[in-house]
């Protein structure tokens, strides 16, 4: 194997964070591999794997996540046995600089993963493929993604053309309730994992396979029954409101740190007398132009299968399931936002970000979390 070769200086990267990453101590591969256990045992010829320079094998992401949390704040050192420090009790240095190795790792990853890859070049990961392989909706190979959205109500569908199975020109995909935000995270699972089956489901299609795989919730509780089951099941802070028959009944509450409840709510414009879009269905008695929904990004071990995830993506509206979406696939702002969940979430069994989604000119636009007290409402992790 060639020294210069990807895989090679993933494993010396490796091997150098053990002997010199702690100032003025050499880890052995036994006190690592310790390090390493809290949840999954690692054993040392493991360790030894990912340090060899003849035929060395690549760690699973979430390992580097686990050397970046440990070598960026040497005090996880200090408890017996050692543990790496979860984001929370990180200080804000210690949250950058295993923000910054874990970019570090990452990098060198993808390249090391690139170079097994058959008729594989030395040529680095371009900047997209870097971004496609790091974001939150790149899964393992080989692992299904089953998306589900609501099915539009029956009296809607009657509404819509070629809607009807008998029709010569009938579209399956219009029983699809969020389909904006379908389109947009369907594309992007599909080039951050070539190597997965992407299942499209509506809630009334759901099979049990379906969810103990990767399972990923668009829209709110209002239609969609799978969102209500996740959210029961994972007991987060966060609760959606969505009553369209009383004025003002519509709204995420959260429950903050001090215990105090505070309900957050879509911004609609009522000078202008237009319904806003997509209103007619829900609130018949509600006018206005929508200007700000309220979203909610979550993602947790899943409840119905530990080796798996659970998303969820679901506005007030379905602008802000798109703007929830949005935030970790839009090319222009991806790349942050999934930074910020490493540096804030890592380690963590679940944790979700309710945001702000602006709709300027009838455009939906994306949120940027890195902006600090902006976007952001409300965000939790366990």
């Amino acid at each position: 194997m060639d020294d210069q070769d990807a895989r090679q200086l993933l494993a010396r990267r490796l091997r150098s964070l053990r002997e010199q990453g702690l100032p003025g101590r050499k880890l052995t591969q036994p006190e690592l591999a310790e390090a390493l256990g809290a949840d999954k045992p690692v054993s040392v010829p493991l360790i030894s794997s990912w340090e060899s320079q003849t035929k060395p094998r690549i760690p699973p992401w979430a390992r580097l996540e686990q050397y970046a949390a440990l070598f960026a704040a040497p005090r996880s050192f200090r408890s017996s046995p050692p543990r790496p420090l979860r984001p929370a009790d990180m200080t804000e240095q210690e949250r950058q600089a295993a923000a910054d190795l874990g970019e570090e790792l990452r990098h060198l990853r993808n390249d090391a993963q690139r170079a097994t890859m058959p008729g594989a070049t030395s040529a680095p990961l371009s900047s997209v493929e870097e971004s496609l392989n790091a974001g939150p909706w790149r899964f393992a190979d080989g692992k299904t993604i089953t998306v589900v959205c609501a099915r539009w109500p029956q009296d809607m569908l009657a509404m819509m053309p070629y809607s009807e199975p008998a029709d010569p020109d009938y579209i399956e995909a219009l029983k699809y309730a969020e389909l904006d935000a379908l389109i947009e995270l369907h594309g992007h699972l599909r080039a951050a994992n070539p190597a997965n089956q992407v299942n499209l489901r509506i809630t009334a299609e759901l099979k049990p396979d379906d969810y103990t795989s990767h399972l990923v919730a668009l829209g709110g509780v209002d239609w969609n029954a799978a969102t209500t089951d996740v959210l029961t099941e994972l007991e987060l802070p966060v609760r959606q409101e969505a009553d369209w028959k009383t004025p003002g009944g519509q709204y995420f509450e959260v429950e903050e740190e001090n215990g105090k409840t505070v309900r957050h709510h879509a911004v609609l414009d009522t000078t202008s007398g237009r319904a806003a879009a997509g209103q007619a269905g829900r609130s018949a008695n509600q006018k206005g132009i929508l200007r700000q929904d309220v979203a909610l990004f979550a993602r947790a071990v899943s409840p119905f299968n530990r080796k798996r995830t659970v998303s969820i993506c679901n506005g007030m509206y379905g602008r802000g399931t798109y703007g929830a979406v949005r935030a970790l696939t839009d090319a222009n702002f991806r790349d942050r936002n999934a930074d910020y969940l490493r540096s804030r979430f890592h380690g963590s069994e679940a944790y979700c970000v309710l945001t702000r989604v602006r709709i300027v000119n009838g455009v939906t636009l994306t949120p940027d979390w890195t902006t600090e007290g902006d976007d952001i409402l409300f965000e939790w992790s366990r």
